[in-house]
């Protein structure tokens, strides 16, 4: 191994996202396009892994470039209406052609086991069915679109006895009505009624569009379904990211509560989105994901994994757990769907009216994006609704950080009668005081 450091330090960064996901149900859905981009392969071994750690996993597969081939070979053209195919009969006999090679091309990707390979010792077991009870979307706009349907039921009950069972669920873009009759779904459909119905936890698009970007050429990593309505009525989104953000809209309101848009040029893109902090793709969320609050005694193992260690290397003075938990009302995080990534401690000194900020910290993985300076802002906001006229600081390694951003070098003399007897001559730590 080139670097075990390196890896220790990945494994414990992963793991607060791998309690969180344990037991959850993840609906995953891609188009034909990634079938066709030879992507599927990598994707299966992405999905095993999930499933390994726990996470109950639907998968939902589209088929356009499939039934557009089955179409060229029967030299019929196909015929669209909104980015919705008109299927007449020609085209839902290649839909089901279509549907049964990459139903078989799926279960193959997932039965790969070769030895020193992600899928070896897997044993993962897919299943299919009659789990969608479909309707004709019928005439609309004046286009009759026939044999093309939408989503109606969804057998959930059936589907969560299979994941209960450690087997992976197979949805298709089919449905049948319950006179028997098949109709052509769009994946995205299916994949939205599913991921309702289920009540999951995570919607996951693995798309052939780019990354989302607003109308100034920014990388859109998350919004709220509100926002995405927004940047949906500006109407600059490109047909098919629009598409994808509709659904994600769509499935946002239906109860899902994290959609999440995620292009699959990226090799591994499923897991970057979801086991690093900003991800590789878009989320839609049901509510704002990022808090900054006061912290409560159910943040105090998060709080603890996070100065651990700066703790060890000397950076910060040790604090023992039952420390922590008694000054608790002293405490601020930052939380980033359900995971602490920084914090800081405000102590009061009313006599002075000053206050000192402790303990700040931010996870080394997100410390380039602002949020010790959003920590620092907040505190500094608690510290004035307090009351308090000047903050400060005691650091031996950070002492520029500050300086940058308004506090002042001071002297042990300037602090607080009661913090100057508590002064660790020992560590001879910089006095850095803010006027607020």
């Amino acid at each position: 191994m080139e670097n075990p450091v390196q890896f220790v330090h990945w494994l414990r960064s992963v793991a607060p996202y791998i309690h969180a996901f344990r037991g959850k149900t993840f609906v995953v859905a891609f188009p034909g396009e990634l079938v066709t981009a030879g992507a599927l392969p990598v994707l299966a071994q992405d999905l095993s892994l999930l499933h390994a750690l726990g996470i109950k996993i639907v998968i939902v597969h589209g088929s356009r470039p499939q039934v557009a081939e089955q179409l060229a070979l029967r030299n019929v053209e196909g015929s669209f209406h909104n980015g919705i195919r008109i299927t007449d009969t020609a085209a839902l006999e290649c839909s089901k052609e279509a549907a049964g090679e990459l139903r078989l091309d799926i279960e193959a990707a997932f039965s790969q086991g070769l030895p020193n390979t992600p899928m070896a010792h897997a044993a993962i077991r897919i299943i299919s069915g009659n789990f969608i009870t479909a309707k004709p979307i019928g005439i609309v706009d004046g286009v009759d679109f026939q044999l093309t349907g939408t989503t109606r039921k969804v057998d959930y009950d059936t589907m969560h006895r299979i994941m209960d069972g450690g087997s992976l669920v197979l949805l298709g873009p089919l449905g049948f009505s319950p006179t028997g009759e098949a109709f052509n779904l769009t994946m995205e459909d299916v994949a939205v009624s599913a991921a309702a119905a289920l009540r999951a936890d995570k919607l996951i698009f693995i798309t052939e569009t780019p990354m989302m970007a607003d109308q100034d050429g920014d990388e859109i990593r998350e919004l709220s379904f509100m926002q995405a309505e927004h940047e949906l009525k500006a109407g600059y989104l490109p047909a098919d990211v629009a598409f994808y953000l509709e659904h994600a809209v769509k499935a946002s309101r239906g109860g899902v509560p994290r959609i999440h848009i995620v292009p699959y040029q990226m090799d591994g893109s499923a897991l970057l989105e979801l086991f690093t902090h900003d991800g590789v793709g878009t989320m839609v969320s049901s509510e704002n994901l990022e808090s900054l609050r006061e912290a409560t005694v159910e943040d105090v193992g998060g709080i603890i994994k996070l100065i651990e260690p700066l703790e060890a290397d000397g950076t910060l003075v040790k604090r023992g757990r039952e420390l922590i938990e008694r000054e608790i009302n002293y405490f601020s995080v930052i939380e980033h769907d359900g995971v602490i990534f920084g914090c800081a401690a405000l102590y009061p000194f009313p006599f002075e009216k000053m206050a000192e900020m402790a303990c700040l910290t931010v996870n080394p993985e997100v410390q380039s994006q602002g949020d010790g300076e959003r920590i620092l802002k907040h505190m500094e906001k608690r510290a004035r609704r307090a009351g308090f006229h000047s903050l400060f600081v005691l650091t031996t390694r950070t002492a520029h950080w500050f300086l940058k951003r308004g506090f002042v070098s001071a002297s042990v003399d300037d602090l607080p009668k009661n913090r100057q007897k508590m002064y660790n001559w020992q560590r001879k730590s910089l006095v850095l005081v803010k006027q607020l």
